[in-house]
């Protein structure tokens, strides 16, 4: 370790790096030696026996990877594949593993740590949703689809989201290329139930689902606000013509009555809260290519 931090430093020296950026390295090379105690643990499982890479893989991933909703369905023989591909990967707190319009690269299964995935979409005013997301879970579904769909161009999708780390993280990466040869052998499987199950778990469809709600909920708030409004005029000019004897008169009725577009409808009061312009997702088409 004193041996690689020497170099290290002389080679962050040489090239000039800012003290921030050195301060960074230092404290990754610091987290990396305390999990893997200097032991490149890649290359010692691929120098091992096929059958023994298998198990090992299994052991370290499999559990985690049953743990995606989409790969339940998946038979032993592809996720033997899959564990076999998964790299592992350690970050430091407050790392950016991607940013929102950046292209993804991989998709990240979490073993140990704290993320924090946020949304913009694009920076537009209104929106904005954060998710949480700890051992167990994922991020990088963009890059599933992207796999999924036979019919995707040969360009990486863009992520619809940041992903930063709270704490220390350890992961498993599956690349683009390693998913898509897998996706491949996949989705000609139970495509209507992957379909189903992407929608309900993939985070660009809970935000669009979640910024639908809030769309219908002002919708039906502003409509029963204007419904209560005109009852209570109605109200109103009955009392007034109860206490008078008469109908009300005509400045008394104007000064109840509220402003009116032509149609004989009531103004509508501006909504507080911006309209939603959050777009709908890509329909994923898992089918096929024939």
């Amino acid at each position: 370790m004193r041996i690689q931090r020497r170099d290290t430093e002389q080679w962050m020296s040489h090239r000039l790096l800012p003290d921030n950026i050195r301060e960074r390295i230092r404290r990754y090379e610091q987290f990396r030696w305390q999990e893997t105690r200097g032991v490149d643990e890649e290359m010692l499982v691929q120098n091992l026996p096929r059958d023994l890479r298998r198990d090992i893989k299994r052991h370290l991933s499999l559990a985690l990877l049953k743990r995606v909703p989409m790969f339940e369905n998946m038979d032993e023989q592809l996720l033997d594949v899959m564990c076999d591909r998964l790299k592992p990967v350690l970050y430091t707190e407050e790392s950016y593993i991607v940013r929102e319009g950046d292209p993804v690269h991989e998709m990240l299964f979490v073993k140990r740590g704290k993320l924090l995935t946020i949304t913009t979409n694009g920076g537009r005013s209104g929106i904005f949703n954060s998710v949480y997301l700890e051992a167990g879970d994922f991020c990088g579904d963009e890059l599933l689809t992207w796999a999924l769909d036979p019919h995707s161009s040969s360009n990486l999708p863009i992520s619809t989201r940041t992903v930063r780390t709270i704490t220390e993280v350890e992961a498993f990466a599956l690349m683009a290329d390693d998913l898509k040869f897998v996706a491949s052998q996949f989705r000609r499987l139970h495509s209507d139930q992957l379909r189903h199950t992407y929608r309900f778990y993939s985070p660009q469809w809970r935000t669009w689902a979640a910024c639908s709600i809030q769309a219908a909920w002002r919708r039906h708030s502003k409509k029963k606000l204007d419904e209560s409004l005109w009852q209570e005029e109605n109200r109103l000019q009955d009392a007034l013509a109860e206490a008078n004897g008469s109908s009300p008169s005509l400045g008394a009725t104007n000064l109840l009555r509220p402003r009116r577009h032509s149609g004989n409808r009531m103004a509508r009061v501006p909504d507080r809260v911006p309209p939603m312009l959050l777009q709908k997702p890509s329909e994923p088409d898992f089918t096929s290519a024939e």
